[in-house]
């Protein structure tokens, strides 16, 4: 399924994520780790809401490091902190450096650098949350919006994996709150589920993308990227009991959508469930309750569409029609497949009553010289069996300057005198001709049972 196609359509959908989604966040300068002396000849009292264990020993390298970290201008702050890793590459402070320069990086919308150091970050502390979820990210932006898509998208699934599995060991970095550090954790798991989630899909491996989307989904529903893809997976090839959450997604996302890519989504959506249920009955009652509930609910079903059988049908006409008003076809569905005392119903209205109609001719007898004989088909069914539903004798022998061809529609008064449920055919006598139109057949399809 290529549905990943129309996901690229929604530029404005997507550009909406990527300034809502949570950032990898950059510490504060007053957050940011600092060493524990002042020089080495002096040890500062800790901080004691924010113990520190890591020392910086030579005042040169401690002075540039807290030089860089309180610059406020983000250019200062990337100048000082790249001076600082160059002159100390082995810093007991190299990871925390490069941390906050990947982030006044980002600050600075330089994508290509933040993206850069954040492999660096990595490359000091393979388990860096920061580093991973603004790589995965980005990764995942830049394959949205059509940057070599394949690659960006298995390095961001690469990096998202990664950062899921780092998560279960992942340790409170220094400096950093309980608070904070839980709200770290559940942006990042957030970031790496949905990035996960979109590299399976990309690679079809639809039960991975289904188990790691409707993580980032439950994480934050209404990131239309993750909630759409979440269901193409559910309604991809395969188990036909995930399709009901698929159709639940797929009508979250009519709701989150915007602009024409709201459209789209809209009939595909619809198409899948009219597939699905056999009906487009429901659908916008879904897409109305997807509005505010952002899950399925539990024991959330969609009965399967059971369509009236032809009897239920004729019963359904004759309480909002008129016998009189009724088209041939309708007519004969009454008569063939209605229950016993609807086809009287119908059958008393009609039976020796003058009609007027237009039916396709199938074959004439004209052999007799007292009445021409012929034989029509008054449904479309018939029509395009080329199957006989009427049997008319005329009144009179037709002039062969008034004759009809067969395979041509015929213009005709009759009057019903019997009728054979089935197959069904009617015969009528009396038939003339007529000068002015009469209404032509109903479009008439079989109907389906149950």
């Amino acid at each position: 399924m290529k549905k990943i196609v129309l996901a690229m359509l929604l530029v404005a959908a997507v550009t909406a994520v990527a300034q809502t989604a949570p950032a990898p966040a950059q510490p504060a300068p007053q957050q940011a780790p600092a060493p524990t002396t002042a020089a080495p000849q002096q040890s500062p009292t800790p901080s004691p809401a924010a113990p520190q264990k890591k020392e910086i020993k030579d005042p040169a390298e401690y002075n540039a490091y807290v030089g860089a970290v309180q610059q406020t201008d983000p250019a200062a702050k990337i100048s000082g902190l790249e001076a600082f890793l160059t002159q100390y590459p082995n810093s007991v402070m190299k990871e925390d450096a490069l941390e906050l320069l990947m982030g006044a990086y980002q600050s600075t919308s330089n994508q290509a650098k933040a993206v850069d150091t954040a492999q660096k970050v990595l490359q000091a502390n393979p388990c860096n949350l920061r580093a991973s979820a603004l790589l995965a990210y980005t990764k995942q932006a830049m394959a949205v919006a059509g940057q070599n898509s394949q690659q960006n998208f298995a390095q961001a699934g690469q990096a998202a994996e990664k950062g899921l599995q780092c998560l279960q060991t992942a340790a409170k970095p220094d400096g950093t709150s309980d608070a904070d550090f839980q709200k770290l954790k559940a942006q990042t798991t957030a970031i790496f589920n949905g990035a996960a989630g979109l590299a399976a899909f990309q690679t079809k491996d639809y039960a991975k993308a289904e188990q790691y989307l409707r993580a980032a989904v439950e994480a934050d529903p209404a990131n239309l990227l993750n909630v759409y893809d979440l269901a193409l997976s559910y309604l991809a090839p395969g188990s036909a009991e995930k399709d009901v959450d698929g159709l639940f997604f797929i009508a979250r996302a009519v709701n989150l959508a915007q602009g024409a890519g709201k459209d789209q989504i809209a009939k595909f959506g619809k198409s899948k469930y009219n597939k699905y249920h056999g009906s487009e009955e429901g659908w916008n009652e879904l897409v109305a309750q997807t509005a505010t509930t952002t899950l399925p609910p539990a024991n959330f079903a969609i009965k399967q569409y059971v369509p009236p059988t032809p009897a239920e049908q004729c019963s359904d006409l004759l309480k909002t029609k008129k016998v009189e008003q009724m088209s041939f076809a309708e007519w004969q569905l009454c008569l063939s497949e209605g229950k016993p005392e609807d086809a009287e119903k119908v059958w008393s209205v009609l039976k020796g009553k003058p009609l007027q109609m237009v039916a396709h001719v199938i074959s004439i007898d004209s052999s007799s010289k007292t009445a021409t004989k012929l034989q029509l088909a008054g449904s479309s069914d018939d029509i395009d069996a080329k199957r006989a539903d009427i049997d008319l004798t005329m009144s009179a022998a037709i002039p062969a300057k008034s004759m009809p061809k067969e395979d041509a529609d015929f213009q005709f008064e009759g009057t019903p005198v019997s009728y054979v449920a089935k197959p069904f055919l009617m015969t009528m006598n009396e038939g003339a001709l007529l000068v002015k139109a009469a209404p032509k057949p109903a479009v008439h399809k079989k109907p389906r049972a149950r």
